[in-house]
């Protein structure tokens, strides 16, 4: 499937965050969706983007959903830009000052981005997954041995959220994050 064409299908939904589309990136932390999400809006005529790591408080999912929804989905559906400080993992607070502007569409990608509480506002909800050691070997290139030592802790926690919200069955679509032969430019592989 091509990037271009899921543009397309987000553009002719109709809005349900006030005037905006909501796209909800979830799977699996290094299953590739930062680089899907970045790639979908770049398509969406570079709409913004809201990585759930500048709404975690530091390596816990809880409490995430809330701040999503209070911290810019609220403001959005009320046609305003949201405005938040996002966490700052090197100090292990919310201090970073944060602008989501109120637009067309809205890209927002994480582990638990595509949560129940969520769903009336959404326009499409992805599924972004990729074989566990590719996920594992992501994380290490990504963080190092920082990093990596979360990272089982993290896929239990992450593992309970996606059951809970039966994440991967609820999905629109079901992208595949390591496929075996690469797509060509400007696609994706489809699960």
């Amino acid at each position: 499937m091509r990037f271009t064409d899921l543009a397309a299908r987000v553009m002719a939904a109709p809005p349900r965050l006030g005037t905006t589309r909501l796209v909800l990136v979830d799977g699996p932390a290094g299953s590739g969706k930062t680089t899907f999400a970045g790639r979908l809006a770049a398509e969406l005529d570079g709409a913004p983007v809201v990585h759930l790591d500048d709404l975690y408080d530091g390596w816990t999912l809880d409490g995430v959903t809330e701040r999503l929804a209070a911290w810019v989905l609220d403001p959005l559906g009320q046609g305003r830009d949201a405005e938040f400080a996002a966490y700052d993992w090197a100090t292990g607070r919310f201090a970073v000052p944060t602008t989501v502007p109120a637009r067309g569409a809205l890209v927002v990608e994480g582990c638990g981005a595509a949560s129940r509480a969520v769903d009336d506002a959404a326009s499409l909800r992805i599924w972004v997954e990729a074989p566990p050691e590719v996920c594992a070997q992501r994380w290490a290139a990504r963080g190092g041995a920082a990093m990596t030592a979360f990272q089982p802790a993290w896929a239990r926690a992450e593992g309970v959220v996606f059951a809970r919200e039966g994440t991967r069955d609820r999905a629109d679509l079901r992208v595949d994050g390591a496929p075996a032969v690469p797509p060509s430019p400007g696609s994706f592989a489809v699960l």
